[in-house]
């Protein structure tokens, strides 16, 4: 037998107790399987790789390397261990990122001493306003410290880059931190020309000594310090859920017209807008059709906000602090309550804030006159002072006084020496006995520029020969439907008139205006267009007016009728000098909207097919594919808006449905317009093959009977004799059906006299 040993009982055979440690364990018996029972609560870790163990910063520097491909790579030898710094342009991954952001320039600074010390984040794009670029930062310092605190410090630099990737829209979306601007001014006192006449050092110190005591009192006071208001829970409870049924009514009131949208977060909401009285507005704020409102997520204990949407910034700023003011005293308003008062007392804020604004300049123009004062007088006491001095210490100095004709007289009338006036452009100068004026004049003001909002047209390789100056005097446009995308023409757009407009598919309105400049030489913008419900597609024949290059005389208008690609010549009617232009392109540039303290919340545009077309060339094939081979034009089909020659080529590139093309591409001179039966709108040549004979050719050839060829075997169909012709064929058929009806028409007359005779013979 094999003797089994039996578990010791914590006693010594000698009756002590044991001290033992040992984790020896008894063997396991043959007649039971030895498995192992895993405990439930047990999870693998993800395998760490043993380069990073042993070197973790260098090992994910280099995934930062392979990840990113940094733009620049810079160690820092004067810090601790040297610092690296990588510079890398970062992408957003999101397909619906609210913001108008291509990527983010990012600044990574990795310490020698990592992952000890954390990773610092330095945002350097120039479009993004320091306060966001702040809460980027920020956020980055979160994330560092929250991983590194949840992980235990198993973590790598790129995955809190991935977790900033995905909390980048949130980032944007807090408030704005204020930043402060700091502004080194250089000391130039040193520069200063001294006074006249010749003064002591005591005397200079003293003037000095009273500037610097009087600069020390000026000094403003510091700001106290405001601290954030805070909210009970109960308060914060009330607050949401006020804020999600008025979010829920403005939704379902607003959510159907064409121009609204929701930003991700839900703070922002972009709502048209038709002001009561626009007329009444300045003139930077007629262009507004609809609104940003900001709702924060504490409302209505934080105040509401709104934006004005492509109006001048200037004007609008103080139009959005009043309203602010009006909605934190009118608490108990709700969202559509407060939107309808803006829509109707938009005039009467903006009065007000003209009055504010005229109040402000007023009194500023009076603390300019009473600093002015305070200078003077200051000026003159340092004069007594100086004067003093002089006839203490050179008492033999006399001061001339200055000849009259040296004295310069400027435009607004006031007069100056010659050495205080070198630096002036606009002056006179006075004979003393005469009094006629010679020297420079003044320069004309010349007229304020056209605001730059909107979308602006302009001609990139314009040419004009014997042409001083181009305008447009009316512009028709192609423009597409915001909501359904349908292109419509847009014809007469007057400089400063705005036109109002509807979609022939969808009935949606829309609004353009024409602010129109001239195109010369040095400019090749022909003005800016305000569109509201709708973009720009293509520009339409329009009518330009030349001036003359030599003597300075406009054409008489309507002008001349020209479009992309086309070539005017004609002469002067007043010198009779030859001029040209042609405008061989057009571009259409949108300008970015003035309210650009806020990231906007469009989202990404989609991208445009490139055809390389040139206007007045045909198409390659002039349009004509495998499937319709008599076919001279491409069609640009509205599901897509792609260029296709046909429905099946669409076919066999897309994936999705083909919809009604509404316009087309002429295969002879390559350009798109409105579609058209048979020939080209500017061209005239057919974009279908002609008629050659009266021949059937499978329908696409005449019906007409007479034109048909004797030989055709249409032409005598449902005919029984060949040689009858059609006055035959009636002769016959007025026999069949014609004459019985006329023989039973006698019956009935025989049948009514016989009846009427038998009447009477019966009275």
């Amino acid at each position: 037998m094999i003797p089994i040993r039996t578990k010791p009982n914590g006693n010594n055979p000698d009756g002590s107790s044991s001290n033992s440690n040992s984790n020896t364990s008894p063997p396991p018996r043959r007649d039971k399987q030895a498995v192992h029972t895993p405990s439930p609560s047990r999870i693998t870790s993800k395998p760490v790789p043993e380069r990073q163990l042993r070197s973790p910063r260098e090992y994910q520097i280099d995934q930062l390397k392979r990840r990113f491909s940094p733009l620049r790579e810079t160690i820092d030898p004067s810090s601790t261990g040297g610092e690296t710094s990588l510079l890398f342009s970062l992408k957003p991954s999101d397909p619906d990122f609210p913001y108008d952001l291509e990527k983010l320039e990012c600044d990574l600074r990795i310490p020698g001493e990592y992952p000890r010390q954390p990773a610092r984040l330095l945002v350097r794009n120039k479009d993004i306003p320091r306060g966001f670029a702040v809460n980027i930062e920020r956020g980055w310092d979160r994330l560092v410290e929250e991983r590194m605190k949840g992980n235990k410090g198993a973590t790598t630099l790129l995955s809190v880059l991935n977790a900033l990737d995905r909390g980048l829209e949130g980032f944007l979306a807090e408030e704005k931190k204020e930043t402060v601007k700091i502004t080194v001014f250089k000391d130039s006192r040193h520069l200063e020309g001294q006074p006249s006449g010749v003064v002591g050092k005591e005397g200079i110190e003293g003037v000095s000594k009273e500037k610097e005591k009087e600069k020390e009192k000026e000094k403003e006071k510091p700001r106290p310090y405001i601290p954030l208001e805070k909210f009970t829970r109960d308060q914060i409870a009330e607050a949401k859920a006020r804020r999600a049924q008025e979010v829920r009514q403005l939704e379902a009131r607003m959510s159907g017209l064409p121009l609204y949208h929701k930003s991700s977060d839900g703070v922002i909401y972009t709502l048209p807008m038709d002001p009561k009285r626009r007329s009444s507005l300045p003139p930077g704020l007629q262009s507004v059709h609809s609104v940003q409102l900001v709702i924060p997520l504490l409302y209505p204990l934080q105040p509401l906000r709104v934006l004005l949407n492509d109006v001048d910034a200037d004007e609008a700023e103080v139009v959005e602090e009043l309203f602010t003011q009006k909605a934190v005293e009118q608490k108990q308003m709700s969202l559509t309550s407060h939107l309808n008062y803006l829509a109707t007392n938009l005039h009467a804020l903006a009065k007000q804030a003209a009055q504010q604004k005229q109040k402000a300049v007023q009194s500023a123009a009076a603390a300019e006159e009473e600093e002015k004062k305070m200078a003077a007088d200051q000026e003159a006491k340092e004069a007594e002072h100086v004067a003093s001095a002089v006839a203490g210490e050179r008492g033999h100095v006399h001061v001339i006084p200055r000849p009259l004709e040296w004295t310069l007289v400027n435009a607004d009338g006031s007069s100056e020496s010659e050495s205080e006036t070198d630096s002036d452009d606009d002056y006179e100068l006075v004979d003393g006995d005469s009094g006629n004026t010679s020297g420079v004049t003044p320069g004309t003001a010349l007229p304020t520029a056209t605001a730059e909002r909107g979308t602006a047209i302009s001609f990139p390789s314009i040419e004009l020969h014997g042409i001083e100056l181009l305008q447009v005097t009316l512009l028709s446009l192609s423009v597409k439907c915001n909501r359904c995308k349908t292109l419509n023409d847009v014809t007469s757009l007057k400089s400063n008139i705005e036109k109002l407009a509807s979609c022939k598919k969808c009935a949606t309105s829309f609004t353009i205006r024409f602010r129109a400049e001239l195109v010369h030489a040095h400019s090749t913008r022909a003005g800016f267009i305000d569109l509201s419900g709708c973009t720009i597609s293509d520009m339409l024949p329009s009518s330009f007016i030349p001036t003359c290059g030599r003597c300075s005389t406009p054409y008489p208008s309507p002008g001349f009728v020209s479009v992309r690609g086309e070539s005017t010549t004609n002469v002067c009617r007043e010198c009779h000098a030859r001029f040209t232009f042609k405008l061989p392109d057009v571009k259409f540039l949108t300008y970015s909207s003035s309210q650009s303290h806020l990231p906007p919340t469009q989202g990404p545009k989609r991208k445009d097919q490139k055809l390389g077309l040139h206007a007045g060339d045909p198409l390659p094939a002039k349009g004509a594919c495998a499937h319709y081979k008599r076919s001279y034009r491409w069609f640009r089909f509205s599901c897509c808006n792609k260029v296709y020659p046909c429905d099946k080529c669409h076919q066999q590139a897309e994936d999705h449905v083909d919809e009604w093309a509404n316009r087309m591409i002429c295969g002879w001179c390559s350009r798109e317009q409105n579609y058209r039966v048979e020939n080209c709108a500017f061209c005239g040549r057919s974009v279908v093959r002609k008629r050659t004979g009266g021949f059937w050719e499978g329908g696409k050839g005449t019906r007409d009977k007479v034109l048909m060829r004797r030989g055709d075997r249409r032409k005598y169909r449902n005919k029984k004799d060949g040689n009858k012709s059609n006055k035959e064929y009636g002769n016959q058929l007025m026999f069949i059906f014609v004459l019985p009806f006329l023989e039973a028409v006698d019956i009935l007359q025989e049948q009514l006299i016989n009846s009427m005779l038998t009447l009477c013979k019966a009275r």
